[in-house]
């Protein structure tokens, strides 16, 4: 939904590009704040408790938003997003590592995609629903926003404040429900007390110094914060970009509704990304993958009207693989190392907080159309990652403790 809301609270508060992209800047901040203490709270917790806790304060976190459009304050709404997304940290630190436990090593990562696959599902439905839920009522422009008398003015914020208040009470209804539904249904335990004190053990035995003397974890640690980065930067603009008069030249509540485009062809790329890993490396089907989304994103900045809407809708379908490839291709070979090789991978996902932010800078000062030009820096990055990057080079301080053991994600 933040890509729904990038827009809506750009005109509700008069912002710029770059301060917009403090949305998302905050959203993904949490990550690399939040995912060590997450990891605190599930080894003292538990699996099941911890997703019940990450269920309460997301809930939380979309309460804060009720408050925040009727002030309204940009400030508070900032607040609400990093709490909401403090839970949704936590969500993903229990609950992946419980899937991946819950059942058989082999089919791990059959359960991880498929619930990847619900992920991608649920950012497919969020476009089209937010532009009924919340850009129903047409979004104006500085310009347009100036000519109205003072009263109006305060009638149109007041408006677009409402049409936020609404879906989030909603949002934070079903998440306490479903907190209730995880605490009422009983879920196995799958680690034990000797499990929890071997792993303190192992924490203290191995560093994370260690693991990123590994150079395809240490390439795979920025190409994850990269691939974040611009898949995170390409969603945030969307909705500004193809809604542009020399773009798509539609409105930002039809514009949002194309965003399913962009997400649904992640979803439908991961199945196919699948099925063709059955006959092709891995790392070089993330090298073809990355090289296409640059020609797309190229396209994009090169040319304009439905060449280049659809051009930047075409790059999820080739995102779709490429962190799940990067952050397996990253753990590969880790053995005892690989929990601290994870931690690592998950707390660059901060790229995403970072790259759209430097790229509202660049939308301020090039446009947005021209701005596109750092996702494709961070795709070339990815295209040297598949190819060449990813290649195991085992560093002789650490090959012996890293070469056994694997990890399912």
């Amino acid at each position: 939904m933040n890509d729904v809301l990038i827009p809506h609270l750009k005109s509700l508060f008069h912002l710029s590009y770059a301060a917009i992209m403090l949305i998302q800047f905050m959203f993904f901040l949490a990550y690399f704040i939040m995912s060590m203490p997450s990891g605190k709270i599930v080894s003292l917790t538990g699996y099941k408790n911890s997703i019940i806790i990450g269920l309460v304060v997301t809930g939380i976190g979309a309460l804060l938003f009720y408050p925040a459009a009727a002030i309204p304050s940009y400030g508070l709404f900032l607040t609400a997003f990093f709490i909401l997304a403090s839970g949704i940290t936590l969500l993903q630190v229990a609950a992946n590592p419980y899937v991946s436990l819950l059942g058989p090593e082999k089919t791990a990562a059959s359960r991880l995609n498929l619930s990847q696959a619900f992920n991608s599902l649920g950012t497919m439905i969020a476009g089209p629903l937010g532009s009924v839920l919340i850009l129903s009522v047409p979004i104006l422009t500085s310009e347009q926003f100036g000519i109205l008398s003072h009263a109006k003015q305060l009638a149109y914020q007041v408006e677009q404040a409402h049409t936020v208040q609404g879906p989030y009470i909603a949002f934070a209804i079903i998440l306490f429900l479903c907190a209730v539904g995880m605490y009422l249904f009983h879920l196995p335990s799958v680690v034990t007390d000797e499990d929890l004190q071997e792993e303190q053990e192992h924490k203290e035995k191995y560093s994370f110094t260690e693991a990123l003397k590994h150079k395809h974890l240490l390439f795979g640690v920025i190409a994850i914060f990269v691939y974040v980065g611009a898949e995170v930067s390409i969603g945030s603009f969307m909705v500004n970009f193809i809604s542009q008069p020399q773009i798509g030249h539609i409105t930002e509540s039809t514009a949002a509704k194309y965003l399913s485009f962009y997400w649904g062809g992640a979803m439908v790329g991961r199945f196919i990304g699948s099925a063709l890993m059955q006959k092709l490396d891995s790392r070089k089907l993330l090298g073809i993958f990355s090289t296409i989304a640059t020609a797309l994103v190229v396209i994009t900045i090169l040319t304009t009207g439905k060449v280049a809407m659809w051009a930047i809708l075409s790059v999820g379908l080739f995102n779709s693989i490429q962190f799940p490839t990067i952050f397996t291709l990253g753990i590969e070979r880790m053995g005892k190392l690989t929990d601290k090789a994870s931690s690592l991978l998950i707390m660059a996902i901060v790229g995403g907080a970072l790259i759209p932010l430097l790229q509202g800078v660049l939308a301020d000062n090039i446009g947005i159309h021209y701005a596109y030009v750092l996702p494709v820096l961070c795709y070339l990055y990815i295209m040297f990652y598949g190819f060449k990057g990813s290649k195991i080079v085992p560093h002789p301080e650490t090959s012996t403790s890293a070469s056994t053991g694997t990890a399912a994600i």
